[in-house]
C-alpha cells in the first residue's frame, strides 16, 4: 500500500492553500467543484477558488508525494517537493496546458524533475544516470490504482455483511459464484443477487 501524504496545509499554516474565500471575498461552495474535470478545476483555481485547489489536492497529492518519495527516499524531502509542486499549481495554474496531455501526467513529470533537482543540489558530484529513477507515468498509474483499491476496500467495509462476504470471496479470494455458494451454503441465485447489489452500492459510492 502506498503511503498517504500529509496535508501541506497542516504543515505550513502560512501557505496560500489555506484560503477559504475566492478573490472576490465570497465563500465558494465545495460541492460545485466535485464534478469538475481537471481543466475546469484549474480555471477555477486561476480565479482564486480555494475549494477548487482543495479538489486538486485531494485528487493528486498522493501521486505527487509518492513519486517524490520514490526518487528522494526521504519523507521530509518528499513533503517539501509536494508542497512546492502544489503551490506552483495554486500560483500558476496557467502553467498547465490542456492540449499537452492530462493533469496527472503533467504533475508526475514536474514532480519527478523537481525531485531530481533536489538530488542534484544535495549531491552535485553523484552521477544521476546511475540512479534507478522511476518512470512518472508508471508511478502515476500505480498510485491511482492503489488509491482506487483503497477506496473500494473502504466502501466494502460499509456494506451489509451478506453483501460484503461474497464480494470479498469473489474479488479478493478469486472464488467463482458457484464456489462461494458452496462455501457459504447459500443458493447460487442468492449469491449472485448479493454480489450484484454490493457492486451497485460500490459503484454509487465511487461516483459520489
Amino acid at each position: 500500500m502506498l503511503p498517504t501524504p500529509p496535508d501541506p496545509r497542516s504543515l505550513n499554516p502560512e501557505t496560500p492553500l489555506l484560503r477559504t474565500e475566492d478573490v472576490s471575498g465570497s465563500t465558494v461552495r465545495s460541492d460545485k467543484v466535485e464534478g469538475m474535470d481537471d481543466v475546469a478545476l484549474l480555471e477555477a483555481v486561476a480565479e482564486g477558488n480555494q475549494n477548487a485547489m482543495a479538489a486538486v489536492f485531494d485528487r493528486y497529492s498522493r501521486i505527487v508525494y509518492c513519486i517524490a518519495l520514490r526518487v528522494l527516499r526521504e519523507p521530509g524531502l518528499a513533503e517539501d517537493v509536494m508542497q512546492e509542486v502544489l503551490l506552483q499549481v495554486w500560483k500558476r495554474p496557467q502553467s498547465f496546458v490542456a492540449q499537452r496531455g492530462n493533469l496527472v501526467a503533467w504533475l508526475s513529470v514536474v514532480t519527478r524533475n523537481r525531485a531530481i533537482d533536489v538530488l542534484r543540489k544535495r549531491s552535485p558530484l553523484d552521477p544521476l544516470d546511475e540512479l534507478p529513477l522511476p518512470d512518472p507515468r508508471d508511478m502515476a498509474l500505480a498510485s491511482e490504482q492503489s488509491w482506487l483499491l483503497d477506496k473500494v476496500r473502504a466502501v466494502l467495509q460499509s456494506l451489509p455483511a451478506d453483501q460484503k462476504a461474497p464480494l470479498e470471496l469473489a474479488y479478493f479470494n478469486g472464488l467463482s459464484h458457484t464456489e462461494i455458494a458452496e462455501k457459504t451454503g447459500s443458493p447460487l441465485g442468492t449469491v449472485k443477487t448479493r454480489i450484484r447489489a454490493g457492486l451497485i452500492s460500490i459503484r454509487k459510492a465511487m461516483r459520489a
